[in-house]
């Protein structure tokens, strides 16, 4: 584990090293598409640029490695590395939403440690060192309190209904279905990493996330657990470096939405 002290002057590192990006963030909104990865996803110039500078920042005042969504880097099994995306929320940004945000998370053997999750455009900075507390712009917010799925709202990934693979669209809409006779208060903000902030902060009350890769859910995670709340997979299982899907939710309704995504069955019957 990490020592306290080192782990506060790491995070203040970093906060600043965000901040130093945060202007060409907000003046690159709307940006076009400059690199097409797989399938309809892409990165902008934007991406780009920032992951280079925050890479640089990082590796020369820390002298830990940054593994980052654009272009890799040191080892996510690492004794400690950072862990960046420069632009969650790739479609929004682009489209000139204000749902995009800059993820950066730091894991100790694999295990988030710190989470830091900057929303450039809303105003919100969210940091936290494990054991909590989460900060928004350095005001220490409440820990997440045991509350049912009825009274909150909870975020889901966007979807095409009739895509493949892990979670087919199918299996997606059946776990949707479900949330909705208990909460028809759902949403999809179309970037993982502001869900797993909001939850952490206590707007949404629990995120369901499809997804696998490390640099949407490192800082997030990092983040939910500081508040209190429980982070698995979607069949239960503690939450990994190595998890395919997370489910984040607050005390109470993290269990509630694991029986409804159980009650949805297999994805593999879909």
């Amino acid at each position: 584990m990490v020592e306290p002290g080192k782990l506060a002057a790491l995070l203040a590192t970093a906060t600043d090293v965000l901040d130093d990006v945060s202007e060409a963030f907000v003046d690159g909104h709307r940006a076009d598409s400059a690199v097409r990865k797989h399938g309809n996803d892409f990165a902008t110039e934007v991406d780009l640029a920032i992951e280079r500078q925050v890479v640089a920042a990082l590796t020369e005042q820390t002298g830990i490695g940054v593994h980052g969504e654009e272009f890799g880097g040191a080892p996510i099994d690492s004794e400690l590395v950072w862990v960046l995306d420069p632009i969650d929320g790739t479609f929004n940004y682009a489209a000139g939403s204000p749902m995009a945000a800059i993820l950066l998370g730091l894991l100790a053997d694999g295990e988030p440690v710190a989470g830091l999750t900057w929303l450039p455009f809303v105003g919100n900075r969210y940091t936290a060192l494990a054991g909590g507390p989460v900060r928004d712009n350095g005001t220490e917010l409440p820990p997440l309190e045991h509350t049912t799925l009825a009274d909150s709202i909870i975020g889901i990934q966007t979807f095409n209904i009739d895509s493949r693979g892990r979670f087919p669209g199918r299996y997606r809409a059946e776990v949707l279905a479900n949330l909705s006779r208990v909460s028809s208060r759902v949403r999809m903000h179309g970037a993982t990493g502001v869900d797993l902030a909001y939850v952490a902060a206590g707007i949404l009350g629990g995120a369901i996330s499809f997804g696998h890769h490390i640099w949407d859910h490192a800082a997030g995670v990092a983040l939910v657990r500081a508040a209190g709340g429980i982070v698995t997979d979607l069949a239960g299982q503690h939450w990994t470096a190595e998890s395919k899907s997370a489910l984040a939710a607050a005390p109470g309704i993290h269990e509630q939405i694991l029986a409804l995504v159980a009650a949805a069955g297999s994805p593999e019957d879909y």
